[in-house]
């Protein structure tokens, strides 16, 4: 597999960011040293797709870019955590495999897909309170993040992979230009087939309900679960702040589902989301059980899946995260018990079977195929910031003709140096129409 001609500086100019999150630049995750690479295929967002459907299309593209990423930073080993129940997809990939690189077969559980977890289920370390990846000598990647860097010598990213799913009439897995909207997505699936139909992005345990159908697709989205008004997703993500606060400090018996179920307590840190429950009855601010919700992975499984009340423990870390933030307090040396992983973790994962039930979703068809070719657009947005770090500015301006693939924005210079992130690009031909809140408008030409 050819992967000398991929280097950092490609990756960055093509715009690579982690297309499974929230969108790290992968040049600066590749700057690192490691000895394993792992291949993040776990995809546990139910009802979505588009990670299987990307490597079952594009296997050798997909193999390169991980090998790049190997040689980048001198790992010898190289993992694809699949879930084991794709039998046909594992044994589509096991004569591919180069080199120093093995299929991880993984239980089908949530999260299965959240990095900390991946890197121990595949390599047995355990990531620290507050670290990453690179802390243990491993490196995750998504799929189609692999795919953009095998392609970065040759094209920007431009284009999306994203399921459609829940109440639409096709489920199914689509590659947009960046900068369609959601709802054209949707139409494209066969538009919803409910009343009232909401959007939640990024799937329904850790993605937003997104009330503006208008919104764009950018290099991060993964997918879009349409759901009606009345769904119980839906319901919950509708409650505000003050009814949580309110019904959580009345109803919360300390019962520690959902810390005995909490992905990060089990891997051993020091987070205890029903110790946390108690600071909406007490002024707790400084003591261990509020500061240790800064290690939250936010994945919902507490709330949405281990609490017996339906309460919503996520949102309460969630919230004395902000505040700890804001007031820049963290634990310097956190507690951290790594054994409790070896001890409990494994036969205390959610299955995907009973997460689906318990969510409302078993009435939805479980698939999402990948539709051949692009989807058609006259006109897109295109975000200047769709990764973590500064937004770009707009290298073009109203008027100004630009080719599929041109620079339409890049990062600040900050010290004589590029800030955090990436260029963007223009994901169809055509002319800019306006650059208006930070987002360049395109036409395709007539």
């Amino acid at each position: 597999m050819p992967t000398a001609t991929i280097d950092l500086t490609a990756i960055a100019e093509a715009g690579v960011v982690g297309a499974g999150g929230a969108g790290f630049p992968t040049h600066v995750k590749l700057a690192g040293r490691a000895d394993s690479v792992l291949l993040n295929a776990a995809e546990c967002e139910p009802l979505l797709h588009k990670d299987k459907e990307v490597l079952h299309a594009h296997p050798d593209r997909v193999l390169a870019g991980l090998c790049s990423a190997m040689r980048l930073v001198g790992a010898s080993a190289g993992w694809i955590g699949i879930k084991e129940k794709y039998h046909d997809l594992i044994e589509d990939l096991e004569p591919r495999l180069p080199g120093g690189v093995r299929i991880a077969p993984l239980r089908d559980a949530y999260p299965a897909g959240d990095e900390f977890i991946l890197v121990y289920d595949v390599l047995r370390r355990v990531i620290p309170p507050g670290g990453i990846p690179l802390h243990v000598g491993a490196v995750v990647m998504n799929v189609e993040t692999a795919l953009n860097v095998a392609r970065s010598a040759e094209t920007p990213v431009v284009e999306k992979f994203l399921t459609i799913a829940g109440a639409v009439a096709e489920p199914v897995t689509l590659r947009v230009p960046v900068g369609v909207t959601l709802a054209q997505c949707v139409a494209a699936a066969g538009g919803p087939t409910v009343r009232d139909a909401c959007y939640v992005v990024g799937g329904v345990m850790m993605g937003r309900l997104e009330d503006n159908h208008d919104a764009l697709v950018d290099r991060t989205t993964g997918g879009v679960v349409v759901l009606p008004e009345d769904h119980v997703v839906v319901r919950r993500r509708r409650q505000d702040w003050t009814q949580i606060a309110r019904i959580g400090r009345s109803a919360c018996d300390q019962c520690s589902f959902c810390t005995e179920l909490c992905p990060r307590w089990l891997l051993g840190h020091p987070i205890e989301p029903h110790k946390a429950m108690r600071s909406l009855g007490f002024n707790l601010v400084g003591e261990a059980n509020v500061i240790g919700t800064s290690f939250c992975c936010e994945c919902n499984l507490c709330s949405l899946y281990s609490c017996p009340e339906e309460l919503d423990p996520r949102n309460v870390c969630v919230q004395n995260k902000r505040r700890l933030g804001a007031e820049k307090r963290r634990w310097e040396d956190p507690p951290f018990n790594p054994r409790r992983a070896e001890l409990h973790l494994e036969n205390r994962k959610a299955p995907m079977a009973r997460l689906i039930r318990k969510l409302g979703l078993a009435g939805f068809r479980n698939v999402g195929p990948l539709r051949a070719g692009t989807l058609a657009a006259s006109r897109v947005g295109i975000p200047l910031k769709q990764h973590i770090g500064e937004p770009c500015l707009p290298s073009v301006g109203p008027g100004d003709p630009v080719a599929r693939g041109d620079v339409v924005g890049r990062p600040p210079m900050r010290d004589g140096r590029p800030a955090l992130g990436v260029p963007v690009h223009a994901s169809i031909d055509g002319r800019v129409a306006e650059v208006r809140d930070g987002v360049v408008w395109i036409e395709a030409r007539a």
